[in-house]
């Protein structure tokens, strides 16, 4: 550590060989981690080294409350109202916790990213299967997200020839020309703007004394079943995107770009834990708002965000239907930062190359361009007219579902190797819980599939 510190001032070791650009601005960072922690303990440096160690936990989470998401909890909140979805996101949050501190481990433990522990300690044939499905689903998910931009932007009046290419552009530059500190605050102040349905929700004036029943089992009807495909199809779509692939890639490297260690573990709990109050609250508003705006809308599975803005504006006005669009724009946007990033990140590690956002985009061209490209693809098939959005964006959440499991797999057989997590390895009560969250997205997923298959077999 000397000789690194050293390394920023040719002064104190002239025969030292200067670090690479990347690493420097990560020595840069923790050196003003460090310098906060021996400053003088007062309100103004506590504060300081709290808003420092944010970012990677809250970024995951209010990402992960992205634009499919938003119209996944309006039709779910339409369909069912205030009923079992509303508790069932806190129980969901929970699991997103527990799935996402697992990586916040291992990423301090080891610095290095999912991706690059994959293919170093399963070899390429696993290293390709994980890239390809965090590709592919990232492509599908990004998807979601412009779509969200385009329609969010045209109930404003603006063009999607004009906030289509501008989010692309607009992605592209943070994270090929801004460092990673840089990158996450403005990331976060993007972020922040994910809580704008609180409000929404308040102004719509709920029923509050249904709102408490629902979480005392109270008004938990699902007409058709629990087993009617219409019910599967939204747990799954849920479940989809409270925790997906992209996650679990994006939380470990953020989490070693960022520079953290393990005596940072505590402080990337907490960072968690605030992410996922902020996605429960903003889940849990979106279903209210619905509840009270959309319930009784015909052909809700189908349900799209250009109707859900319609039945905003007819029941609350124009200007609660601009900041539903505003909210719906933000979720995009936050959400193709941080998977595009993910993907970067993916590459990256599985290619061996430069894969820091600290990197200059001169040296690293390899680390920032196949991501720029998947989610260029993504921005071009949304201009595609008359795509089914509301079906699209239901299967996009589905997908995550499906490939979940295969991705807990990977992540659970690296927390338990002892040899790579020392003293951090997962406890059995840890592995007891990560276990029951995929034993039960793989009954999810083999319910859905019967379901489909045999639309009959439930008697539904």
């Amino acid at each position: 550590m000397n000789t690194e510190v050293a390394t920023l001032d040719p002064k104190l070791c002239p025969d030292c060989p200067p670090l690479p650009e990347n690493l420097e601005q990560r020595l840069r960072d923790r050196l003003y981690l460090d310098a906060l922690r021996r400053a003088e303990p007062n309100w103004r440096t506590r504060l300081a080294l709290g808003l420092a160690l944010i970012g990677p936990g809250v970024l995951v989470m209010l990402g992960d409350n992205d634009a499919g998401g938003v119209v996944t909890y309006a039709q779910t909140g339409a369909t069912y109202g205030l009923g079992i979805f509303l508790p069932m996101m806190i129980l969901l949050g929970f699991v997103a916790y527990v799935v996402q501190e697992m990586t916040v481990r291992l990423g301090a433990v080891t610095r290095r990213g999912h991706a690059e522990l994959i293919w170093k300690r399963y070899g390429a044939f696993w290293g390709w299967f994980s890239l390809i499905d965090l590709v592919v689903a990232n492509v599908l998910t990004l998807m979601t997200e412009f779509i969200g931009i385009r329609l969010g932007g045209q109930a404003l009046g603006l063009s999607a020839w004009l906030t289509v290419p501008a989010s692309l552009l607009f992605i592209t530059y943070v994270l090929v020309f801004l460092r990673y500190w840089t990158w996450e605050r403005i990331s976060l102040f993007i972020a922040a703007f994910n809580l704008i349905f609180v409000p929404l929700a308040l102004l719509s004036h709920p029923n509050w004394h249904a709102v408490a029943q629902a979480f005392v089992g109270h008004g938990w009807i699902v007409p058709g079943g629990f087993l009617s495909i219409t019910f599967l199809i939204l747990i799954s779509a849920n479940i989809g995107t409270t925790i997906a692939p992209w996650q679990l890639f994006f939380q470990q490297s953020c989490v070693v770009d960022k520079g953290l260690l393990p005596q940072d573990i505590r402080a990337g709990r907490r960072d968690l834990m605030l992410g996922v109050a902020g996605m429960v609250l903003v889940a849990m508003a979106i279903i209210i708002l619905a509840a009270q705006t959309l319930k009784g809308v015909p052909h809700v599975q189908n349900l799209d965000a250009t109707e859900v803005l319609d039945s905003i504006r007819s029941k609350l006005g124009d200007g609660m239907m601009a900041l539903f669009a505003l909210g719906l724009m933000e979720a995009g946007l936050i959400a193709s930062i941080v998977i595009t990033a993910s993907s970067a990140w993916a590459i990256g590690e599985a290619f061996d190359i430069d894969r820091s956002i600290n990197a200059p985009p001169r040296k690293a061209i390899g680390f920032y361009l196949p991501a720029i490209l998947g989610t260029a693809v993504a921005a071009i098939a949304v201009m595609i007219p008359n795509l089914p959005l509301g079906f699209l964006n239901l299967s996009v959440q589905v997908i995550a579902t499906v490939f979940m499991p295969a991705a807990m797999l990977f992540l659970l057989m690296l927390l338990n190797d002892r040899g790579l997590m020392g003293d951090q390895v997962n406890s059995p009560r840890r592995n007891a819980v990560s276990i029951a969250i995929m034993v039960g997205l793989i009954v999810c997923n083999g319910l859905y599939g019967v379901a489909t298959l045999f639309p009959h077999a439930f008697g539904g």
